[in-house]
């Protein structure tokens, strides 16, 4: 796939989920690795530090770097999904909101030896959780999808919640799909442990500087392809979590409570850092 098309998929999510965006800037970075082309490729997803991290790692030796990157995704999800995959138990039924590769590999690799139930959310606007629910049903996951007005009624019904990541914050905050703060805080009034499943990289030292994430907006079209004149249109892709909602972030290094797992990310990854310019 050439430079500009590997691209394109990114920017229009034909790419998802947050390791598969950084694989596949990863590829892009082989093809073309010039000044230009690395501002292009962290560009076109604002709210992923796992892809600025995977880039700022492989540009250092694109040829020796590439490679130690990718081996490194494939060998954490399936750290992550063994990890994941001891905190469900037999008949739980779990929700999870939107689609996460990391939570799709944590729920098959339970599925080998428990029985369960997934309820998940469809996810307006792209109903990203039709992607959640076919992959699986295809694995012959029970799954049932709900409209996300009706996430409350599904989420008090269950035992356990899962949710992907798209950022860390220097904090422990979470970012992640628009609704997951919703859901987290419906899961606190019920006692319903929430548990963010995420690869390490996608913490963003940046925010040890005073930088916000940034949260990326989508177009209007998304929502409403030919709205009536006079609608203003809100399409947030992403929204903050507070740390406090988290039961824990299960990652290749553990599973761990927010604070924590900010310093076992810098022990053990200490070229992940940011700069203040």
């Amino acid at each position: 796939m050439a430079f500009n098309e590997i691209c394109r998929q990114i920017k229009n999510l034909k790419i998802q989920g947050a390791e598969n965006v950084a694989r596949a800037g990863i590829k892009a970075l082989k093809l073309k690795h010039d000044k230009n082309s690395v501002r292009k490729i962290i560009s076109l997803r604002p709210t992923e530090p796992c892809l600025r991290n995977a880039v700022n790692f492989v540009i250092k030796d694109v040829k020796r770097n590439a490679d130690i990157a990718l081996k490194h995704f494939d060998d954490a999800q399936k750290k992550i999904a063994e990890i994941g995959s001891r905190k469900i138990r037999n008949n739980d039924i779990i929700f999870t909101h939107c689609h996460s590769s990391t939570v799709v590999g944590i729920l098959k690799e339970a599925a080998k030896t428990r029985r369960f139930k997934v309820y998940a959310t469809e996810t307006r606007p792209l109903y990203q959780g039709r992607k959640t629910a076919d992959e699986l049903a295809k694995a012959k996951i029970p799954v049932q999808l709900f409209t996300d007005a009706a996430g409350r009624y599904a989420l008090k019904r269950s035992n356990i919640a899962f949710f992907g990541v798209d950022a860390i914050t220097s904090e422990g905050n979470i970012i992640n799909k628009m609704g997951t703060e919703m859901y987290s805080e419906i899961a606190e009034r019920y006692d319903i442990p929430v548990y963010f499943c995420t690869d390490s990289w996608k913490y963003d030292m940046l925010t040890v500087f005073g930088f916000e994430e940034a949260i990326e907006r989508r177009e209007a079209k998304e929502v409403w392809e030919k709205a009536p004149k006079g609608v203003d249109i809100s399409n947030i892709a992403f929204e903050i979590v507070e740390s406090k909602l988290a039961a824990g972030i299960i990652s290749e290094l553990g599973v761990y409570a927010p604070a924590t797992f900010v310093e076992e990310v810098k022990r053990h990854y200490p070229w992940i850092q940011g700069r203040g310019d």
